[in-house]
């Protein structure tokens, strides 16, 4: 009987740890596609598009009006330029693979609206040099 005890007791202590790493975690982002990605651009308003590619990859092109922190720079950086954590923050990369470590990145920052979409590799819609 005791052991019983002390075994759902060691349970019910470890229900709020459980919950606590599956519950709502403030250090996330979304991920959308280059479509949705277009859609939000064309019908809100106040959204920061953010490359985090090399400054030659954003030079050689870019998605208009996109602001450059290579994903490298982004712990350091982006608080600086990202004043409003509650902004929504549109990130891309060539391929995914960096806007995916820096929307991560942002996310555990406090930032809490930010969509990533990929790569430029698989936008659509026309881009721009500088």
């Amino acid at each position: 009987m005791k052991r019983i005890f002390i075994a759902i007791s060691v349970v019910l202590m470890l229900i709020p740890l459980l919950i606590g790493c599956n519950g709502n975690n403030k250090s996330s982002y979304e991920q959308i596609t280059p479509a949705e990605a277009k859609a939000l651009m064309d019908s809100e308003d106040g959204y920061i598009i953010l490359d985090v590619r090399t400054p030659e990859e954003f030079a050689e092109r870019h998605i208009e009006g996109a602001i450059l922190i290579p994903d490298y720079e982004i712990g350091e950086k982006a608080e600086g330029i990202l004043t409003d954590k509650d902004q929504l923050i549109l990130v891309y990369c060539r391929s995914g693979r960096r806007s995916k470590n820096a929307a991560n990145e942002l996310a555990t920052l406090g930032y809490t609206n930010i969509k990533e979409f990929g790569g430029i590799n698989d936008w659509e819609y026309g881009t721009v040099t500088e």
